[in-house]
């Protein structure tokens, strides 16, 4: 699934879509990935003189990839009803991500219960974990 397909999906755009593609979107598992460019403007004032990606951001990154999949869960595109992250459980930082890296995210569902979706997501940074999240949106 490229940009096109994305969008359709989701209604984040740039600057602030954070899945470029989606590798693999099968039952209840997404596998997307985002290139961090060396150019974005957040790194002149996180850290300038040793640029991070915002953990926030990384987090973000996983939401987006599991609306996605909430999506193709549904049936449905955005303009049917876009979810709406309403609460993080955990999360955990486990490895720095600097600009010009690729991230990958699997996000998967864990449970529905009504109208909420509780998810887990990973990033994965040259297969490390850099992220491990569980969230619920409705």
């Amino acid at each position: 699934m490229e940009f096109d397909e994305i969008c359709r999906r989701i209604p984040h755009r740039p600057p602030f879509l954070w899945v470029d593609r989606v590798i693999s979107l099968a039952g209840e598992e997404i596998v997307a990935e985002k290139f961090i460019p060396d150019d974005l403007e957040l790194f002149q004032g996180h850290y300038p003189d040793y640029p991070l990606m915002p953990g926030v951001l990384l987090c973000e990154a996983v939401f987006q990839a599991g609306a996605i999949l909430i999506s193709e869960l549904m049936g449905k595109e955005s303009e049917a009803g876009v979810p709406v992250l309403v609460r993080i459980y955990k999360a955990n930082f486990k490895r720095q991500v600097r600009p010009g890296s690729t991230i990958r995210m699997r996000v998967k569902l864990i449970e529905k219960m009504g109208a909420a979706w509780i998810m887990r997501g990973r990033v994965l940074l040259e297969e490390k974990t850099a992220l491990l999240v569980e969230f619920g949106c409705q």
